[in-house]
């Protein structure tokens, strides 16, 4: 599968807004965004007006990166979301948070999902205590997301979980830390999402 091997810290950039791809270095003056806060490229710092479809483009770029996900995969998400009654927009960001990297992510047992996604590959991560390998589950109410019981030494989840309190766990999950262990309490509601993230540009962009 094709995937953006090139610095994250220009996607950032791009899009004007710390989207936390690299982890705990986003959280230190070391940030790309907070050092160089204009776009990447020789005239990134030429002012440029964006017209409304690419005001609807940038957003769903935005969402995107922020999930890891490619455009094939991200339209298809769209069309299940169309599918569920009630907001289209809405719809879309839960399915991308029930994904099992970023409910990885969201519980802190990875820094960034990037990490999360490489945890949940290499067999480190079990739901209902099966070790699953797919990075785009869909988690579901009052499943058990743990961390393998050779993997709980893995230095870099145990790093991950120690600095679990700077961002927090948000409200639809609870988190074990004793245990490893994470539980998905509720399916995310919008005001739990964080992100300025703004989809019913996304919306407006598919609907044409």
């Amino acid at each position: 599968m094709a995937r953006y091997c090139e610095s994250l810290c220009r996607l950032c950039r791009r899009e004007g807004v710390k989207l936390f791809l690299k982890g705990d270095r986003c959280y230190t003056d070391r940030c790309a965004i907070d050092r160089r806060g204009y776009p990447p490229g020789q005239h990134g710092q030429e002012r440029a007006k964006l017209s409304g479809y690419g005001l609807q483009l940038r957003e769903k770029q935005k969402l995107r990166r922020i999930y890891g996900i490619l455009e094939a995969q991200f339209r298809r998400y769209f069309k299940e979301a169309r599918r569920v009654k009630g907001n289209t927009g809405t719809a879309l960001l839960v399915l991308l948070e029930r994904r099992l990297d970023n409910v990885v992510y969201r519980l802190g047992f990875a820094s960034s999902r990037n990490e999360a996604r490489q945890l949940v590959r290499h067999g480190h991560i079990l739901v209902n205590g099966k070790r699953i390998d797919l990075p785009s589950y869909w988690v579901n109410v009052g499943e058990s997301i743990s961390v393998g019981e050779p993997s709980r030494q893995v230095t870099r989840i145990n790093f991950s979980l120690d600095a679990v309190e700077r961002r927090g766990v948000p409200a639809w999950l609870e988190l074990n830390r004793p245990e490893f262990t994470g539980v998905i309490r509720t399916l995310p509601a919008r005001e739990d999402l964080t992100m300025p993230m703004q989809e019913q540009l996304v919306v407006e962009l598919y609907s044409k």
